[in-house]
C-alpha cells in the first residue's frame, strides 16, 4: 500500500512538473525605480516606456538600455524635469506604440497641461517628426486618453478616451478629428475588479472604467477595442472612419470577436490573436484567431500588468503596481519599487 501512494506521490510530481515547464519564463528587461506605463519594441529590439505620471513628474518617456539602465527619450530636454508642463514638453504621456515603418508614436493626454497631444519619433534619428494638438471639442480637459493605435498605412490613429468613453480618430495628414461615443461597446460593464479578494477602487469607489485597449488589425482595416471593466472585445471596419461615416452606420458595424479579462492593455499580432493583460489574475491571456481564450502566464510578479507589446517572438509587459498609486488607495502611495517590464517567449503558433 505504502508503495502504491509513493508512486502516486511521484506521479502528482511530476504531473505538476510538467504543467510548471509549459508555462513561459519572465525575463527581466528593465527594472525601474519609477513606473513605467506602457511599453513598445522596435523591429532591432528596443525598447521605449512611457513614466506613469502618477509616479514620477521628472521623466516622462524612456529607452531602456539594460535590465538597470534608462536613458531620457530622445532627450532631456522633451522631460518635464520636475517643471511647469508646457507645449515643448511632455506632460503625461500613457499610450506608446511602434508602427510599421519603426516610427514611434506616444499619445499625450495632458493631465497637468491640459492639451491631448499625439508625438510622433523617428527612432532611427531620435528626432520628433510631428506633434498634433487634438481641439479641446474633441478631447475636453477631462478626457482621459490613454491608448492609441495607428495606421501607418494610410495616414491615421485610432485614440481610446474612457474618462468620456469613445473613440478618436485622427487624420494624421490633414490633423481633423471626430469622435464616435455613446454606444454600449465603450462603457464599463457593472462587474467588480476583484484583485486577490479585493475589490477595487478607482476615485473612492468601485472601479467602473470604460473603453481603455484599442488595436488594429496587421492589414489595419479592423479597429479592436474594449472596455477596462468589460468581457467582449469589439470590432469595427476602421474604414468607416476613414470614409467619414455617421454614427449610426459605426454602430451597425460593431461586432463581437469573443471574450476578454478585465484588462488595461492588449496587442494583435498579425495573424489575428489578442494578448491582455489579465488585471485579476496576475496573468496574460490570449484571445485566439479561433476564438479560444487562454491564459499564457500567471505569476505574482505580475502586479497590475499595465500593458503588452508582441514582437521579435516575445511578449512583453509593463507592471506598474498601479493600484498602489493614490488614484486607487485613496491615500498614500504604497508601491514598493523596483517596477519591471517583462518578457516571455511567445508561445502562440
Amino acid at each position: 500500500m505504502k508503495f502504491i501512494i509513493t508512486l502516486l506521490i511521484v506521479f502528482v510530481a511530476l504531473f505538476q512538473a510538467h504543467g510548471q515547464s509549459t508555462q513561459p519564463k519572465l525575463e527581466i528587461v528593465g527594472q525601474l525605480p519609477i513606473r513605467p506605463a506602457n511599453v513598445a519594441v522596435s523591429k532591432s529590439g528596443r525598447v521605449f516606456a512611457t513614466i506613469n505620471f502618477l509616479g514620477s513628474s521628472d521623466i516622462q518617456l524612456v529607452e531602456i538600455k539594460s535590465p538597470t539602465e534608462y536613458v531620457s527619450y530622445p532627450d532631456a530636454t522633451f522631460q518635464k524635469n520636475g517643471k511647469p508642463a508646457s507645449d515643448a514638453a511632455l506632460d503625461a504621456p500613457l499610450g506608446i506604440t511602434i508602427d510599421k515603418n519603426d516610427n514611434l508614436w506616444v499619445i499625450d493626454m495632458g493631465h497637468t497641461l491640459g492639451k491631448t497631444r499625439i508625438w510622433n519619433f523617428d527612432i532611427s534619428k531620435n528626432k520628433l517628426i510631428q506633434k498634433i494638438e487634438l481641439d479641446s471639442t474633441i478631447a475636453p480637459k477631462s478626457s482621459f486618453v490613454q491608448d492609441i493605435a495607428v495606421d501607418e498605412r494610410n495616414g491615421w490613429a485610432y485614440l481610446a478616451d474612457f474618462a468620456n468613453p469613445g473613440i478618436i480618430a485622427v487624420n494624421l495628414k490633414t490633423k481633423e478629428a471626430r469622435r464616435f461615443g455613446g454606444h454600449r461597446s465603450l462603457q464599463p460593464e457593472d462587474i467588480d475588479m476583484v484583485i486577490d479578494g479585493k475589490v477595487i477602487n478607482f476615485g473612492g469607489k468601485p472601479a467602473r472604467v470604460g473603453i481603455n485597449p484599442i488595436t488594429l488589425s496587421a492589414d489595419r482595416q479592423t479597429l479592436y477595442y474594449g472596455a477596462m471593466n468589460g468581457t467582449a472585445w469589439y470590432s469595427v471596419p476602421a474604414r468607416l472612419f476613414r470614409d467619414g461615416a455617421p454614427d449610426s452606420v459605426i454602430v451597425k458595424a460593431i461586432k463581437v470577436v469573443g471574450p476578454k479579462p478585465i484588462t488595461d492593455g492588449v496587442a494583435t499580432d498579425a495573424r489575428g490573436n489578442h494578448y491582455f493583460t489579465d488585471l485579476t489574475r496576475h496573468a496574460i491571456s490570449v484571445l485566439t484567431a479561433k476564438g479560444k481564450l487562454q491564459t499564457l502566464i500567471t505569476d505574482t510578479h505580475l502586479q497590475w500588468p499595465d500593458n503588452v507589446a508582441v514582437t521579435n517572438g516575445y511578449v512583453y509587459i509593463s507592471v506598474d503596481q498601479l493600484t498602489t498609486t493614490p488614484a486607487f488607495t485613496g491615500g498614500d502611495d504604497t508601491g514598493v519599487p523596483p517596477y519591471y517590464i517583462f518578457r516571455f517567449k511567445n508561445p502562440v503558433k
